[in-house]
């Protein structure tokens, strides 16, 4: 990462005693800014560490190893304006005397300025960050120079000193959750090597269609000896998944409905995960599965899988002048071809055909 310009500094700031970290977005934004919280722990272990967290994220971080406090904000208490203000006063009684807007809006960094923290660091204005009245709420802007979110984000701890530090996330394990998935596979007479596709994404234009998806169930089957779990969520991906397993010519199976930490636990035992830009995307490549991510209306910069483990895919790409297109603009996905998703899982199948470990891969 390189160097972060400040358009306020700290000249020898103290170590902060009480930390807290603002990010009450979607599941994937959420796992992005998890090497925050890692960072932070890292160098300042004495230091309290608190989250503000939306609710369908709260399970990923709950019982993290480097959190002390998890405040959870949900739409509810956004919609209620007694239970918001009850919300903030529970956040202003914790008593940070530091904040990291990592989200970059209004709503973010107002929490951040109610909680009564003298230092509030946020990013600076740009396309996807600083943006609203957070530059006004925040006192403390980083001008970063890296394109990704995560080196976005933890930039934004430089003016605590802390500059370059390793990426982790650590996403908590539950015993009981270890067991619950081992006790599926066995049920379900699964493989102990299989793939993973997820067919969802919170937006339309993040969605792959089906027969390629199945297409590619195919190839890892029939190249690769990999039978695929089909990952999906709520009605909607029931019916995608439902059809790609049609198509797959029984190479793809059916997950079983999983919350958010019963996905992960599947994850993780996967041998490569191929999905678009979407949270359980992200948490594949927290979870240092090999993955192969698709990409199509952000930046690959920004939101790709960080490292040689991992694969990213983009042909094309919205420019800031179609923001208002991101989520309804099929172009980009479309322009995705199956040829290349298999080349891209044939590299990475390759590499653990070859014995090579997912911490070897990682670290090439």
């Amino acid at each position: 990462m390189t160097s972060t310009l400040m358009t306020s500094t700290l000249s020898n700031p103290s170590d902060p005693q009480r930390i807290l970290i603002v990010r009450f977005s979607a599941v994937g934004d959420s796992i992005l800014s998890m090497p925050i919280l890692c960072a932070l722990r890292s160098r300042f272990p004495q230091a309290k560490i608190a989250w503000v967290v939306g609710s369908g994220a709260a399970d990923l971080l709950r019982g993290h190893q480097d959190l002390d406090e998890l405040f959870v904000l949900s739409k509810d208490q956004l919609a209620n304006l007694g239970a918001y203000w009850q919300f903030l006063d529970t956040i202003r009684n914790w008593k940070a005397d530091t904040t990291i807007d990592a989200q970059g809006l209004t709503k973010s960094a107002w929490i951040a300025r109610y909680s009564g923290a003298k230092r509030r660091i946020g990013l600076s204005r740009s396309e996807f960050e600083g943006r609203e009245l957070s530059t006004w709420l925040n006192n403390i802007l980083v001008t970063p120079r890296n394109d990704h979110v995560v080196a976005r984000g933890l930039q934004l701890l430089e003016p605590l000193g802390i500059k370059e530090p390793q990426i982790e996330y650590k996403v908590p394990r539950d015993v009981a959750l270890i067991s619950q998935v081992d006790t599926q596979l066995r049920t379900l007479q699964s493989s102990d090597a299989w793939g993973m596709i997820n067919v969802g994404a919170g937006w339309p234009s993040k969605i792959w269609p089906t027969d390629r998806y199945a297409a590619i169930a195919k190839h890892l089957g029939q190249r690769w000896g990999l039978p695929t779990w089909v990952a999906w969520g709520g009605e909607k991906e029931r019916k995608i998944a439902e059809a790609v397993v049609a198509a797959s010519g029984a190479w793809a199976r059916m997950m079983p409905a999983t919350r958010l930490m019963e996905l992960a636990e599947w994850i993780r035992r996967a041998k490569i995960f191929v999905g678009s830009d979407t949270g359980p995307m992200h948490l594949s490549v927290a979870l240092n599965t090999p993955t192969v991510a698709l990409i199509g209306p952000m930046p690959s910069q920004r939101v790709g899988p960080l490292g040689s483990l991992h694969a990213t895919i983009q042909q094309d790409r919205l420019t800031e002048r179609e923001r208002s297109k991101r989520k309804s603009d099929l172009r980009p996905m479309l322009s995705i071809q199956v040829d290349q998703v298999a080349e891209a899982c044939d590299r990475i199948c390759g590499e653990i055909g070859r014995g090579r470990t997912t911490e070897q891969m990682h670290a090439a």
